[in-house]
């Protein structure tokens, strides 16, 4: 496996796993904030939730972008090491 596979293939899989984990935090924010808990303090932890999902995905966005410009710079300098000399 060379840099560039590799490179791609961690992007891919954090960029996934943090995109998954985004949702579902924003999902059980929605949840509790709209669940007909008569606690206020509930209602504000779930504000909260999809708060905080709102900024984690803007920075994931952030983040994929960089991520995206790393992995095409990596395949753009890439170059394969030349053959050694034969004697």
């Amino acid at each position: 496996m060379d840099i560039v596979t590799f490179v791609r293939n961690l992007t891919v899989q954090i960029m996934a796993i943090a995109w998954a984990l985004f949702l579902v935090s924003w999902v059980i924010g929605w949840a509790v904030r709209g669940s007909p808990v008569p606690i206020h303090r509930v209602k504000k932890a779930g504000q909260s939730l999809v708060e905080d999902a709102v900024m984690a995905a803007f920075w994931m966005a952030v983040g994929s972008s960089i991520f995206a410009l790393i992995s095409y710079l990596t395949s753009n300098l890439y170059q394969p090491l030349p053959p050694p000399p034969k004697p």
